[in-house]
């Protein structure tokens, strides 16, 4: 999906996008320093194309930026970010293992190990 424009309402405290010509919303609450996103809706003509993640996208930016800790208060939202937790679960183990696959690699200055004793 091509980037969309999003408009963010903080009065209103509403990102929207229009699709196609539907209209897309995430609202959320703030207290105390916590965004609480709680609602998301994607009209259904335009469900499927990534529109409820690119809104999820803008409204995580938004929370890093004020430095504000988020809540998943919607199902939508408490899923979008279980799959950032768990695709950063996944890099951090792929980083584990090559950091011990390289604690294992030897020098360059050793010979290799190839052919039996001699």
């Amino acid at each position: 999906m091509s980037r969309i424009e999003i408009d963010h309402d903080m009065a209103a405290h509403r990102f929207t996008t229009l699709v196609d010509g539907e209209r897309a919303v995430l609202d959320y609450t703030i207290a105390a320093g916590v965004m609480t996103i709680t609602h998301t809706q994607v009209a259904k003509a335009i469900s499927g194309r990534g529109v409820a993640g690119e809104l999820m996208k803008e409204a995580l930016a938004m929370a890093r930026v004020r430095g504000w800790k988020v809540v998943p208060a919607c199902s939508y939202a408490a899923a979008y970010l279980a799959k950032l937790e768990h695709g950063d679960a996944d890099r951090q183990h792929q980083s584990d293992l090559l950091d011990e696959a390289l604690e294992e690699s030897f020098p360059a200055s050793d010979p290799p190990a190839v052919g039996g004793n001699s």
